[in-house]
Formats: structure tokens, sequence, C-alpha cells
């Protein structure tokens, strides 16, 4: 079940799985080095009694130093290049080592997180004369490396229902922080986020989750989730034919704190509903990241999409169908309209060769249909809505392929050059 948060004291369960298994290790590794023979230091050291004027002797482990002259034998455990890495790609390291008191601190990120094993190892058996891994010791180890890595950091989320969505699991992870949650498996979620106006259906909303650190310094949780959550309705929308929509709101949460209402700058009206099933998660989350992923920032292709995305919201149908005509132009009419190549090109790159004429004929349509609309001379049932479903349909084809890399973006040449092949062949 997923939680707003993470418990305390545990806040990169990653890391915390990596250095757990590590400290493991070297308890056992150390341990034998000590029964076989290797002995560790002592120092003696003053403190002072209940009269401050009678000083009292001890001897403590140089712990540290032990760990130190064997560190060529923990290097080579098989855990130590998985908690090497757990820790490379992280900020803080140089804190933590500074907290410590080592004199250098390195600046490769390699050599940085091998000080750091070695200094958490350090505490992890500070003034400890056996190397007996206690749950204790561990915890208080690790807390004090969190703490280092992770002050003025917050974990925060943000989430926001998506319409005409149904999963079957509890929850999809779509990876890097984002899944798809049934919003009655989420703990203590936003009511108006888990039973919005405008669902389809009587169960609980589908929540997009979107789960992030908040840097003080940083941009704001819901800045980043507007564009990963418009990055994913994208996605969702070329997955199916069924068009999701997003709530107009979303809500954030930053820790244990209230959730707060945030505008994400999303709406629209579902079309029909996208059920995913089990067998489908693999499919939907390769989908997803590939299409994240192959989207350009500009250019024909991404301007087509918002296009797409734009006639997708649309409340008025003969809106939506310019939308979507608008954008199979900047895909394969450069010319402009009065060139009259849309038509023929769509049906070269959607249809089979026994259906091209057919195609062609229902794109001039809509295209006839669109011009009526502009010359306020549009009827009042002309079929708008049939011809809005080839159109989406055809536009919808296009982009996926696209992103899929199973068509060339210039899509206007591909078009041309099966036309050409045609010609050849009827002459």
């Amino acid at each position: 079940m997923r939680t707003g948060s993470e418990s305390p004291g545990m806040r990169h369960r990653p890391l915390h799985a990596a250095l757990s298994v590590f400290a493991e290790d070297a308890a056992c590794h150390l341990a034998d080095e000590s029964h076989e023979g290797a002995e560790i230091g002592f120092e003696l050291v003053e403190s002072r009694g209940r009269r401050r004027d009678t000083p009292l002797y001890c001897y403590r482990p140089l712990t540290g130093a032990y760990i130190r002259d064997h560190i060529g034998i923990l290097c080579r455990m098989p855990s130590y290049p998985a908690a090497a890495r757990a820790l490379a790609g992280l900020d803080g390291l140089g804190e933590y080592l500074r907290d410590q008191g080592e004199p250098r601190i390195p600046s490769d990120p390699r050599e940085r997180a091998d000080a750091v094993l070695r200094a958490f190892l350090s505490r992890v058996f500070d003034d400890a004369t056996e190397f007996a891994l206690t749950a204790e010791r561990m915890d208080r180890a690790y807390a004090e490396l969190e703490g280092a890595l992770f002050a003025g950091i917050a974990e925060a989320v943000v989430v926001v229902p998506v319409l005409g969505l149904r999963i079957e699991s509890p929850e999809i992870a779509l990876g890097e922080g984002l899944s798809l949650v049934r919003g009655d498996e989420l703990d203590d979620p936003p009511p108006d986020a888990v039973w919005p106006r405008g669902a389809i259906g009587d169960g609980p909303a589908v929540l997009a989750c979107l789960s992030l650190e908040s840097h003080p310094a940083g941009p704001a949780p819901l800045t980043e989730a507007r564009v990963r959550f418009r990055r994913l309705l994208s996605a969702l929308r070329l997955f199916d034919p069924a068009r999701v929509a997003l709530g107009p709101v979303g809500w954030e949460r930053s820790g244990a704190g209230p959730w707060a209402l945030g505008d994400l700058g999303t709406g629209g009206r579902p079309n029909g509903e996208l059920l995913v099933g089990e067998a489908a998660e693999d499919e939907l989350r390769a989908f997803v990241s590939l299409v994240t992923r192959r989207t350009p920032r500009a250019g024909e292709i991404a301007w087509a999409l918002r296009r797409y995305e734009l006639g997708c919201e649309r409340p008025s149908l003969f809106e939506a169908l310019t939308d979507h005509l608008l954008a199979l132009r900047a895909l394969l009419e450069p010319e402009g309209p009065a060139s009259g190549r849309l038509a023929g090109r769509v049906a070269a790159l959607c249809a089979t060769a026994e259906r091209r004429a057919h195609v062609t004929d229902r794109v001039a349509q809509a295209v006839s249909l669109e011009r009526s609309v502009i010359a306020g001379l549009a009827p009042a049932d002309g079929g708008v809505q049939v011809l809005l479903a080839e159109v989406t349909a055809h536009l919808r084809a296009l982009l996926r392929d696209v992103l899929c890399g199973h068509l060339d973006a210039d899509l206007r040449s591909v078009a041309d050059g099966l036309l050409a092949e045609d010609g050849a062949a009827a002459a």
C-alpha cells in the first residue's frame, strides 16, 4: 500500500538495503580477521569523575583505524560495489565526511563513496571490541548518514485523478517516482481526488501519483508534476483510443503534512474508458517510458502532438476536428491547404491499397466540413462525430508510429514515396 511519505529514519530504501547487506558482510569478514589473530589497537583517554580534580583513564578501541587497515578485504566483498554505487550519485557525501572529521574530501565521486563507506562502518562499530552487528548500531549509524545526505530535503507527493482510467492492480509503478494508484489504496488520500466530479463509474478514481524530493532552493513540486503528468497523459491517449483526462486540480503533500490544493493547468472530459489489466501492465510501462523519452520538445511532431492534445480536450466537436486537421497538415501538408494533398497522403500512410480511395474521400469530406464551419455554414448534423473519430484515429496512429520509431518523422516524404510507387505500378 502506498503512503504519502517514507517512515522516519528510512527515506531512501534502496540505500538502506545496500548498506545493510554491506554492513552484515563486513561484520563477518572483520570478525574472521579478528579471530585469526588481527588485533584492534587501543588508546588511553582521560575523562573526569564526579570530582573534577580526579582524572579517570580508560582504553578506547581504535575501530576506525582497524577498518582502514582492512579496507582491501572489504573492497573485495560482493556487496561493496553495490553499496558504493548506491552512494555515488547522492549529494551530501562531503557534508557527511566533514561531520565525521575526515581531513580530506575526495573530489572523485567513487573515491568519495569509498570514504563514506569506511566512515560509515567506523560509526557502526564505534567503541566496539568485537564485530557483532546489531539493529541498534545499524540504525544509529544510518540515521546519521541520512541526516547529512538529506538535510533540508523533504519528501513530496503530488496526486491528480485520471478520469476514464481503470486498473486491475492496486498500483502500476511507471518509474522515476511516477505511478498509477487506485484511490482507495492510498493512505490518507484527499477525498475529492478519490471521488472527483466527472469520474466514470461508481468506484474510486485512479490517481496519477508523483513522489519526489523537494529541495528548499529547487522548483516547487507542482512545477515538476505539471510536466510529468502532461507527458503521462499524452502517452495514455496514444496508448489506447479511449481518451482519458486529468482532473483540473491536484493535491500536494510534503512529509506528513496536510494535503494542499494546487492548480495543474489540466482539464478536459474523458471519452470512453481505458481498462489496464494485469497482463497489459508491462506493455503500458514500456510504452509510457518510450513515448516520454522520444517526444520532441519542438518541431512539427511536438506541435502536432500539442494540437492533438488540444483537440482531445475541446468541448466542441467542430473545434476538435479543426485541431486535428491542423495537426495532420503540420505533418503532411507543408505546402498549405490550397495544395489539396492532405487527403491522399493520409490515405497512403493509414490505409491499405484497396481502401485508399475511401480514406481519401473521407478526409476530403472532413476538410470540406471544416471550411463550412469556418464560413458559419456547418449543418446541425453533418456527421461530424464519425468524421472526427476517423481523423483522430489517423492522427493518433501517425503520432504513435513516429514516436515508437515505426515511421520516419518526415511523413510527407514517406507518403509521397508510397504514392509514387502506386503511380509507377499503375503505369
